[in-house]
């Protein structure tokens, strides 16, 4: 349920002018259209049916002022038109983040899907965000990918490949590796009415056994990067590698040698109700890849790790967390009268080096090789997704006081995702950041302006060319004339 001390939503409706008034227009009239394209207002209105115009401002302040606190929406608030259409002060932000329940953020989440999701690969990836909050259960020390010395969250996103839309995401407790999360995620899928036949890209971080398994008794589709070091990877590749490095393995289009292998996965299930054991033979296809300067960047990159460890031994300052490399490649004697004698373990060396430009990549669905790492390649959306998180929304560090405030901050920083996203895929598919860079484009529209007189039609601003040419990229009709 949505709090009761929240402010009651402008009614619909055109709303009688008493002063005249100029108010910044152009951007939020383009997010008002996307909303209202994407199902967004809708779906919005139908979850948070008092709450929705906060909800849908506030996404628009940040994204039009690039990490700004939110302590200056008033501000801007005053010089835009929005769909709330009043201030909001730091306390009525906080109440609306926590009146924003569970129930509602995943009944949001079905709509979407239900909207734009067919046959459709999903992306899933987890970024950590740190937190200088200490009540939060949620925040936890763990892996942090960035290397912050402070606790934090994990975030799990979904993004579908082809509409490059968000479509969900979960916060889970810092502490809690990638691996382990993929199973409350497909317990999340079949809770939202995911279609049966969406098919998984994911790193090898969420590589185990027990998913692969759960993704076939789930009748699930994946596309999953491994290690090389992998047993049934290994066995292969050894077969393999150099046999691939040919004129008819290579793809100039994608600067790749590529090879093919059918394998049979061992599949272990047990019945749910008489426990007994399932064994069975599954298809797996397992896609490898060379990519000759991969490898020589590979290589220098793992050189100066080596010279900076000889530094370290020549000038005896080791460092504690290089104790095993320095076992592992280095031989280091000692003597009154030589000094310091360090040989390389040439074998070490070269048994790592044989490892670089080549990866891998595993599914159960998708026999070409290229095909498969268009598909992978793809992933690097969710990437540039917790970038925008955590630059342009403000999402590096968390300070909020309570589970539900960020559980509902979240939910707001992800509808202006949406946009975003949307946004960034219309100007790459018109080649606009030759251009523009986004900021730049909603600059460019967020000028133009709403003119407000007593007694006379609301109207738009003058537009330039630019302008006209942006709304055609973002497939808008034009904010000619307010009625």
């Amino acid at each position: 349920m949505e709090a009761s001390s929240l402010p009651d939503s402008p009614k619909p409706g055109p709303v009688p002018v008493t002063i005249s008034q100029r108010r910044f227009y152009g951007a939020t009239y383009l997010f008002d259209a996307l909303a209202t394209q994407l199902g967004i207002q809708e779906d919005l209105q139908q979850c948070f049916p008092k709450s929705y115009p906060q909800i849908l401002s506030i996404a628009y302040y940040l994204i039009l002022e690039d990490r700004n606190p939110l302590s200056r929406f008033p501000k801007w608030a005053r010089m835009h038109v929005h769909p709330y259409g009043k201030e909001l002060s730091s306390q009525r932000s906080s109440e609306l983040f926590a009146s924003i329940s569970e129930e509602a953020r995943q009944r949001f989440f079905r709509l979407q899907v239900a909207r734009r999701l067919e046959k459709e690969y999903l992306a899933y990836d987890t970024t950590s965000v740190s937190s200088y909050s200490k009540c939060l259960k949620v925040v936890q020390y763990g892996h942090n990918k960035e290397h912050d010395p402070l606790p934090q969250l994990n975030l799990a996103l979904v993004f579908g490949e082809r509409s490059r839309l968000p479509v969900y995401y979960r916060s889970l407790p810092g502490n809690i590796p990638d691996v382990k999360t993929l199973q409350e995620l497909l317990c999340s899928l079949h809770f939202l009415d995911f279609p049966q036949q969406v098919k998984l890209v994911m790193d090898r971080g969420f590589y185990s056994s027990q998913n692969i398994n759960e993704c076939y008794r789930k009748h699930l589709k994946f596309l999953l990067a491994t290690k090389m070091s992998l047993k049934l990877v290994k066995e292969v590749w050894e077969e393999r590698r150099h046999t691939m490095i040919t004129r008819s393995h290579y793809s100039t289009k994608h600067n790749l040698y590529v090879d093919t292998h059918l394998l049979s996965w061992d599949y272990t299930a047990i019945k749910p109700r008489s426990q007994d054991l399932i064994e069975e033979k599954k298809r797996l296809y397992l896609h490898l890849y060379f990519n000759d300067q991969r490898a020589v960047d590979d290589r220098k990159s793992f050189h100066d790790f080596l010279d900076k460890l000889e530094e370290e031994l020549k000038a005896g300052s080791r460092n504690p967390e290089h104790e095993i490399s320095y076992a592992k490649y280095f031989q280091v004697k000692k003597t009154p009268r030589r000094g310091i004698q360090i040989t390389p373990l040439q074998e070490a060396i070269t048994e790592k080096e044989q490892n670089y430009g080549y990866f891998a990549l595993i599914s159960n669905d998708i026999k070409d090789p290229l095909e498969a790492i268009e598909i992978y390649r793809a992933k690097d959306l969710v990437e540039k997704a917790f970038g925008n998180l955590k630059e342009r929304l403000n999402l590096r560090r968390t300070s909020v006081s309570s589970e539900e405030n960020l559980e509902g901050k979240l939910f707001v920083q992800f509808i202006a995702l949406t946009f975003l996203s949307y946004l960034q895929k219309a100007m790459s598919d018109h080649d606009q950041f030759k251009h523009y860079t986004l900021q730049e484009a909603l600059d460019e529209l967020d000028i133009i302006e709403c003119i407000e007189q007593p007694g006379k039609r609301k109207r738009v601003s003058e537009m330039t060319q630019k302008q006209y040419d942006l709304y055609e990229v973002f497939g808008v009709t034009l904010p000619n004339t307010l009625v």
